[in-house]
């Protein structure tokens, strides 16, 4: 005989939180199915109230926005959760880092007001060990000057062709004074690092980061060293991120 399901399954959600958090380090390299587990587990040891979904396996009600891909960093990442009960947003925060392994760190939690429709944009930054920041800026100018930037990307599904300049809305070479934590540093020399930074819609077919780079590297041969280091800055609404109004 199977199981009953939890009494919680029974439950309405009276609640519903945001949960921001980072992706870091070693962690960086875990799939979507993976951080999902370790939410799972999370959750169970801070001893939220989670809410389940009816039927006959109930699941707890944890809902993700897209996640960055396996091998990107991320200061921005988002999650619902579905709460039996109300709790005071911080001291779930609190809950949750005590469980949670190290490099998926909670940075904020708030109550969802907007849901993830209001997630429009990322912003992202891209480390190129031993590209000249000259050549990044030449080819960063040739990249937005295109209509279009058709690139091919390998999927479970076989190949995607799809258009990487039409999901970019900015795409700056920085200084190294202001790129986030000095990271070139940390890599190589500054004088043999390029750092990009880039605002991308979300959109379907989503474009990503190493298809920005996939036509850098096709159309102007900018390749770097060794593999770019690609973090996930912030997600929001495009006027914020761009700066720009949204048309």
């Amino acid at each position: 005989m199977a199981s009953p399901a939890p009494k919680t399954a029974q439950l309405p959600a009276v609640q519903h939180l945001v949960v921001r958090y980072a992706k870091r380090g070693k962690m960086r390299f875990a799939s979507h199915r993976d951080v999902a587990r370790v939410f799972e587990r999370g959750v169970r040891r801070a001893g939220l109230p989670i809410a389940y979904s009816a039927g006959f396996t109930p699941h707890p009600k944890i809902s993700y926005a897209g996640g960055a891909p396996t091998g990107v960093a991320s200061e921005a990442e988002y999650l619902s959760l579905a709460l039996t009960s109300r709790q005071v947003a911080t001291q779930v925060r609190q809950r949750l880092n005590a469980t949670l392994p190290d490099g998926i760190d909670v940075i904020d939690v708030t109550e969802d007001t907007e849901g993830s429709s209001a997630l429009e944009a990322s912003q992202w930054q891209v480390i190129l060990p031993g590209v000249d920041p000259a050549a990044a800026e030449r080819a960063v100018a040739g990249f937005l000057a295109l209509s279009e930037a058709p690139v091919e990307r390998l999927t479970d599904k076989g190949v995607r062709r799809l258009d990487a300049r039409s999901a970019v809305v900015t795409l700056d070479v920085l200084e190294p004074a202001d790129a986030h934590g000095g990271p070139c540093a940390a890599v190589t020399s500054v004088q043999d690092c390029a750092i990009l930074r880039m605002v991308v819609l979300h959109m379907a077919p989503a474009v990503r980061p190493d298809d920005v780079l996939t036509a850098l590297r096709d159309q102007y041969g900018l390749v770097p060293s060794s593999p770019p280091i690609t973090t996930r800055l912030a997600q929001g609404s495009l006027a914020l991120l761009a700066g720009t109004s949204v048309l």
